[in-house]
């Protein structure tokens, strides 16, 4: 189920793009971003901050020992991507990439085809068992060892009615002991009265938002045997540098993340 290439549909990966300060974005993504912003401004530090944790979060694995990573719904190449910060630690590290949007693989596609340890193929979060024994990925990965498995950014675009606790569950049974999966997902819980302006907005685009609580991600991590310091904001798991958001410090629940290991 990929994504058609559109200029004049706000696109979900190229408004993160845009909140990111990037340049891979159209007017309508903008408008549509800027119409977000206005309910919810600080999301440019909720984004920064979840490339902060991708980042600690695979240094953090490929500490533990693991050499195999599959970033399902990786979004617009940007700086410090998974490979590169692997890469650091160990250059013989596999990585694979899993977009449906077309322009993420075409901008993927260019700027890592001469990279052999990297993979990108196209793919539905919606249709986790077609990604796992894709063809491409299967002959990429060593599924007899350890994977890792990172769903950045991306649960909270697949609403109830396509099962995300089944999504999950169909990826954490397809990995071999050992293998980790990393998940961050926007939290309402500290203000859920802009949760339904920005639903709307993102109705019109290429990809829903769908707003939740903490009680509702929190289970997502059933099943995994989550590390320490647990289920918690992107900025207090495992700091390595000053917060980026001051203002959120008090904040309970606005941008849950967590890497938990298979059972």
């Amino acid at each position: 189920m990929g994504v058609e290439f559109d200029p004049n549909t706000p696109n979900a990966a190229r408004m993160y793009d845009y909140y990111l300060g990037g340049k891979d974005n159209f007017p309508a993504d903008r408008a549509a971003a800027d119409q977000v912003l206005r309910y919810v401004p600080e999301i440019p530090i909720g984004i920064r901050e979840n490339r902060a944790f991708l980042q600690r979060a695979v240094r953090f694995l490929a500490e533990q020992g693991v050499r195999q990573f599959l970033d399902i719904g990786a979004g617009l190449p940007t700086q410090q991507n998974v490979h590169q910060v692997v890469a650091e630690i160990d250059p013989e590290a596999r990585t694979v990439y899993v977009d449906n949007d077309p322009q993420v693989l075409v901008h993927a596609r260019a700027l890592l085809q001469d990279s052999p340890q990297v993979l990108v193929v196209e793919g539905d979060l919606r249709q986790p068992g077609e990604i796992m024994d894709h063809p491409e990925v299967r002959a990429h990965l060593n599924f007899d060892e350890p994977i890792a498995v990172l769903l950045l950014a991306i649960l909270h675009f697949i609403p109830d009615s396509d099962d995300p606790l089944g999504i999950i569950g169909g990826i954490r049974g397809a990995l071999p002991e050992g293998s980790y999966m990393v998940m961050s997902h926007v939290a309402v819980d500290e203000r859920p009265e802009a949760a339904p302006p920005v639903e709307g907005i993102y109705r019109s685009a290429s990809a829903q938002f769908v707003a939740r609580m903490s009680s509702e991600i929190e289970p997502f991590f059933d099943g995994l045997d989550v590390a320490e310091p647990g289920v918690v904001n992107l900025h207090e798991w495992r700091p390595d540098s000053p917060v980026l958001a001051p203002p959120l410090e008090k904040v309970k629940s606005y941008f849950l993340c967590g890497v938990g290991s298979v059972k």
